[in-house]
């Protein structure tokens, strides 16, 4: 069966910068194997379905439901494949119910993307947060190379994936680190440090997630919002700031912040590279 499919660069207005997402914009009848099959075939940090949402999803106001698998399992929430996937049903036709707002439902439940300059997302909230101790800390620390002075704060920021976040001095340590993913494993480790002063972006990330096959992935939505939430409510960040992420893979993704009220929105450019039929 032939099904409509796009792959889509997020996180990036210019080509092939930002992370790619492929989208099965025909999701319908495809069962769970089938879905990861193709996810560790196009072996892109994320592959998604799209669907009709829950009947208790579309009375909850859901325009859309989305299926997210990684090359190693299905994720329940991530950030570039929920713009991505929000921009490939927009540009297949999707109508939203609320003009300018689209309400995705995925495993996590309902995540609002607004539309605008550019799409956002609304982080979700932290399931859990607090500093890592213990093993788990000095797995991190080890990991990383890092000495255990060098890092500043080690905190979970979980939103469904399971993040934790690292906070080191400056970006150019971030960049610097050469990770041992056989340590790493089962770890999903991000890690921040702010720009010098002056530069185009407050601060530069990477990600790290080699339980899932993607050693590090090249902008990551999820985490941008799990450290969001954590640096702006410690007073670590600015309200609005814009982040690097990917420049160690040969990328240069930038990641929009922005906090109103009670809602912290996660912003990105979205590029079609792809759009045509897949044979399933």
């Amino acid at each position: 069966m032939s099904r409509r499919y796009a792959v889509v660069d997020v996180f990036t207005a210019t080509p092939l910068m930002g992370n790619p997402l492929a989208v099965v914009v025909d999701g319908e009848g495809l069962d769970e194997a089938a879905m990861q099959r193709l996810a560790r075939w196009t072996n892109l940090s994320e592959t998604s379905f799209l669907l009709p949402p829950t009947p208790e999803g579309r009375a909850a106001g859901a325009d859309y439901r989305v299926r997210i698998f990684s090359p190693g399992r299905e994720l329940p929430f991530a950030g570039h494949p929920t713009l991505g996937s929000c921009f490939a049903w927009l540009q297949h036709g999707g109508q939203p119910q609320v003009s300018g707002t689209v309400v995705q439902e995925c495993g996590i439940g309902l995540v609002t993307v607004r539309q605008g300059e550019r799409l956002a997302f609304n982080a979700p909230p932290l399931r859990r947060t607090c500093p890592v101790e213990g093993e788990e800390r000095q797995q991190a620390i080890d990991s990383l190379g890092l000495r255990d002075d060098e890092l500043l704060d080690l905190q979970w920021i979980d939103n469904g994936p399971g993040w934790m976040g690292a906070r080191l001095a400056s970006a150019e340590r971030v960049l610097s680190l050469r990770p041992d993913f056989a340590r790493m494993r089962g770890l999903k480790l991000g890690v921040v440090g702010p720009q010098p002063v002056g530069s185009d972006c407050a601060f530069e990330v990477r990600a790290f997630v080699p339980t899932l096959g993607v050693p590090e992935d090249p902008v990551t939505g999820s985490l941008q919002a799990g450290l969001a939430r954590w640096l702006i409510g410690a007073g670590l960040a600015p309200e609005r700031y814009v982040a690097a992420q990917g420049q160690a893979l040969g990328r240069a993704g930038r990641v929009h912040v922005e906090r109103e009220g009670d809602a912290v929105w996660i912003g990105g450019d979205v590029l079609a590279l792809v759009r045509g039929e897949i044979a399933l």
